[in-house]
């Protein structure tokens, strides 16, 4: 089994300390008191007594293991003939990951069988390790910093039948990823986002136990619970996934509040955004473009789709869609060409999309995107999440149910933003050109002609929309123009319509210096 890329390792460790100079903070793992069998339950009283405590930050491994390089945490690896279950008929197997260097605490880690509880003891012999790995502490506070799981994938008469290949990794803070069937990892997902982007700096919360419920022969669904702390909140969280052509997850989460949570971020999702052809001109590299999402995606209450394709700007921008209840978000990968990145290695464009639907009534709020400047790919500088309007008050209990789909993204019918492209205008008056490009689609089939174009800034004055068949692609292109006379940033919007209805996504640009 391969070990993580240098930027997918750094991405995980260190997207939370770019945000912020914030410390990972989180109480002892702790052993598992309860008695009788183990059920989502348990983990639930255990959030909520801890909630009613005093946060307590959790021991680090010993020093020589905060001091390691990256390089030589990467002379130790899980031997994943060893991994667990490796010996049984069970669905699934689970390697585990070193503590040490960005992932100062470990993490308890359970089985559960037949509603029993055990502990998984930290074995270093577990790992393989080349003849340039330092000599390490076998005494302190050792453990695991996290896991992947691994199932067979292939279909019926597709590939090597019994071969487990991994799609899912738990591992830093709150921090969890997956992959669809043949994707590369990307993009992250985490328990809870708490104050992001505030100036008073954001606050991490930690998994710091985890559950796995031991899988039958056969069993499509991996099963796995997790508690969660940190200074202002505890929370209880089950997870159930199932891999696929996606992997889906279906998420229940039970959050309370230590403290009044005034800017708390639900469903937050984690990606890297640093070039794309909107600022290319920015960056001295031989590739056309490098991000592992090029888009948020949004659905709100009304059944609007909304498209607003990601930015690296020079200065910290927030940007909220109001809704209420929404029916979905996410950060999506459309480019999907090889061409579009020319990296061989990376394989950006087999990154995962990664969709959020709530369940239940989700109340008012807004879908909340943080760009951050960012001038190198291994640091995580998007963030994406549902902030509700109203504060969470101390001693709150908020239950919580989503799915998250990663992989392709969904299908919501309208016609699709594939492309956005900005730049100087070469003639005539000062100004800058914009052009979005849709795809194909069938409402398209009555020719450019047949439909309206919307186009609107709060700021300045824009031109007549131009929509034209794009003869490469078979969709349609629509440019315009506008002057910023001066300003610092833009806000854009445009759609199509055909005899009065949405013919596109809304596309939503925020234009920048």
């Amino acid at each position: 089994m391969s070990p993580l890329s240098r930027r997918a390792f750094l991405a995980v460790a260190l997207s939370s300390t770019f945000l912020s100079s914030a410390l990972l903070r989180a109480r002892p793992a702790g052993a598992t008191a309860a008695s009788g069998p183990f059920t989502h339950d348990t983990v639930v009283a255990r959030a909520r007594a801890l909630a009613r405590e005093p946060y307590s930050e959790r021991p680090s491994v010993p020093q020589d293991w905060l001091e390691i390089s990256y390089e030589q945490y990467q002379k130790r690896w899980f031997r994943s003939r060893d991994a667990l279950w490796a010996d049984t008929d069970r669905s699934y197997n689970v390697d585990f990951f070193l503590p040490g260097l960005y992932f100062p605490r470990p993490v308890q880690i359970n089985t559960v069988t037949g509603g029993e509880v055990a502990a998984v003891a930290f074995d270093l012999s577990l790992f393989d390790q080349t003849d340039k790995a330092p000599e390490l502490s076998a005494e302190g506070n050792l453990g695991y910093s996290g896991l992947r799981l691994r199932t067979d994938l292939s279909e019926p008469g597709q590939g090597e039948p019994g071969t487990k290949t991994e799609f899912c990794v738990f591992q830093g803070a709150s921090y969890f990823r997956a992959i669809g069937k043949g994707q590369a990892y990307g993009l992250s997902a985490r328990g809870l986002a708490l104050k992001t982007a505030d100036p008073e700096g954001e606050e991490f919360p930690e998994f710091t136990e985890l559950w796995l419920e031991a899988p039958a022969s056969g069993q499509r669904t991996m099963v796995v619970h997790a508690l969660m702390d940190s200074p202002s909140a505890t929370g209880a969280y089950r997870f159930s996934i199932t891999p696929g052509t996606s992997t889906v997850m279906d998420v229940e989460a039970t959050l309370f509040a230590r403290e009044e949570l005034t800017h708390a971020g639900l469903a937050p999702l984690t990606s890297m955004f640093l070039f794309d052809a909107t600022n290319r001109h920015r960056f001295d590299d031989f590739r056309p473009g490098v991000h592992d999402s090029d888009g948020l995606l949004a659905l709100n209450g009304n059944g609007e789709v909304i498209w607003r394709p990601l930015a690296n700007p020079k200065t910290l921008q927030v940007s909220s869609f109001v809704h209420e209840n929404p029916r979905g978000f996410g950060l999506m990968q459309r480019a999907r060409r090889l061409s579009e990145f020319n990296d061989l290695e990376a394989d950006y464009h087999r990154r995962p999309s990664l969709w959020v639907e709530p369940q239940g009534d989700w109340g008012q709020g807004a879908v909340t995107l943080v760009e951050i400047p960012a001038d190198k790919e291994i640091y995580d500088n998007i963030v994406a999440y549902w902030r509700p309007r109203d504060p969470y008050p101390a001693g709150a209990e908020v239950p919580l149910a989503y799915r998250l789909t990663w992989g392709e993204e969904p299908i919501l019918d309208l016609p699709r933003v594939t492309d956005t492209a900005q730049g100087a205008k070469i003639f005539g008056d000062p100004g800058r050109i914009v052009t979005v490009e849709f795809a194909a689609h069938p409402m398209f089939d009555g020719g450019p002609e047949a439909l309206d174009v919307h186009l609107h800034s709060p700021h300045v004055a824009l031109s007549d929309g131009v929509l034209q068949r794009n003869p490469e692609t078979g969709g349609l292109r629509l440019a315009f123009n506008f002057d910023p006379a001066g300003r610092d940033h833009v806000e854009l919007r445009a759609q199509l319509r055909k005899d009065g209805n949405p013919a596109s996504e809304v596309w939503l640009y925020r234009w920048t210096e």
